[in-house]
């Protein structure tokens, strides 16, 4: 059977790819420690868990509207106040399943063929595959690693056409970890405004920042740099749910009309009890995720100390999410690969590791390494990852 082109044109996710490999050698019997997870390691907080429940031992289990229920929209209209000064109308505001939805969902009401998404690199995996479904281009602009893997300005104005339709924003960065500063948005924000490009701005590692750094929306700069952003936002780092599938779009409300017809075709609504969580998770307690917060902080801490040690590993410190994103390129020649992807695979064949090649995120010289794990389990797999560059040099 031919499958449709724009299926064929896909690239295999390489996170997901590395976690199905370990996962079967776990199967196998193999003592495989995992570092591709882009997932706390933490369950999701018990007065969470008891909401959903809650709701269901009430029946409230049914259909609800396809941009989601009205108290959702409210208990985030609450945190958007409260967190970064922003005002939202409910119509402006729409809850789908998961982050990664409402991106998918925000790119197919948006873009037209051949319309142009500048995507800084190194970037998530997702965003150019979301990018070619909805027949647009990625245009990609290199952040370099002396820059903090962030793009500037001037860099953007090489890439912009009369085609750009809009800029990804993503700080903190899945996979760097960098966050870009109030002074680096505020020249974004004006390169985009005089253009008239949409921002897009996934700040779904908004809550996971450390030593000193902070995020900042860069919605939050100005109301005419809220007009042009749209926020990605959800509950899945934040409050360790990414299995509950919660995610939220905030911004123009034709866009979002938009996303939610859109959505109301594919999917409905997001799933009610996860919806119940949620309102649970944004009204609730937040000492959970001021808990998980230092947990990760305390991590990258020891782990980066103990990273750069191994031969052939530099690495940019990072300042929030949960990565490492260490260029691997020296250590993969030392070691006598050709490349990363290779370098990852013996990794994780010979040393039981699994990471992922940074050749998925448009950065091959590198390696992405999730710390949403023990300490313990960290601490073993840097041991590993150092043992398994001496043998290999020494051959």
């Amino acid at each position: 059977m031919k499958l449709s082109n724009r299926v064929a044109a896909l690239t295999p996710s390489s996170t997901l790819a590395i976690t199905a490999k370990a996962k079967q050698l776990k199967e196998e019997g193999h003592d495989v420690i995992g570092l591709g997870a882009g997932e706390p390691d933490f369950n999701t907080p018990s007065h969470i868990i008891d909401a959903a429940i809650k709701s269901m031992e009430e029946g409230k289990t049914k259909y609800t509207p396809s941009g989601g229920l009205s108290a959702l929209k409210e208990a985030i209209k609450d945190k958007l106040k409260a967190d970064q000064g922003l005002e939202y109308d409910l119509s402006e505001i729409m809850i789908a399943s998961g982050a990664k939805h409402n991106l998918y969902l925000l790119f197919q009401a948006l873009l037209d063929e051949g319309d142009e998404v500048i995507i800084p690199s190194p970037y998530w995996v997702s965003y150019p595959e979301q990018v070619k479904l909805a027949e647009g281009t990625p245009v990609f602009v290199e952040g370099k690693e002396e820059n903090d893997f962030k793009v500037t300005v001037d860099q953007l104005k090489e890439a912009v056409t009369s085609r750009t339709k809009a800029l990804v924003v993503n700080s903190p960065s899945n996979p760097t970890g960098m966050i870009y500063s109030t002074e680096e948005l505020q020249e974004i924000g004006q390169f985009c405004l005089e253009r008239d490009i949409l921002i897009i701005s996934d700040e779904i590692y908004e809550k996971l920042t450390y030593n000193g750094h902070k995020h900042v929306s860069i919605a939050q700069l100005s109301p005419e740099f809220k007009e042009i952003t749209i926020i990605i936002n959800g509950v899945s780092k934040s409050h360790s749910m990414t299995g509950w599938r919660i995610g939220f779009a905030a911004g123009n409300k034709d866009l979002i009309k938009a996303m939610t017809n859109l959505a109301s075709h594919s999917t409905s609504n997001p799933t009610s009890l996860s919806q119940y969580g949620a309102i649970a998770a944004y009204k609730g307690d937040q000492q959970s995720v001021e808990m998980m917060r230092q947990a990760f902080a305390e991590r990258l801490e020891d782990v980066y100390e103990k990273l750069i040690q191994i031969p052939g590993f530099t690495c940019v410190k990072p300042q929030g999410a949960f990565y490492l994103f260490p260029n691997v390129k020296k250590a993969a020649n030392m070691t006598g690969f050709e490349n990363v992807d290779d370098f990852a695979k013996a990794l994780l064949d010979q040393a039981l590791v699994a990471a992922v090649p940074g050749s998925g995120f448009g950065a091959p010289d590198y390696l992405r390494i999730s710390y949403a794990t023990s300490k313990d389990l960290l601490l073993e797999a840097l041991d590993r990852i150092h043992q398994f560059v001496i043998n290999n040099s020494a051959k």
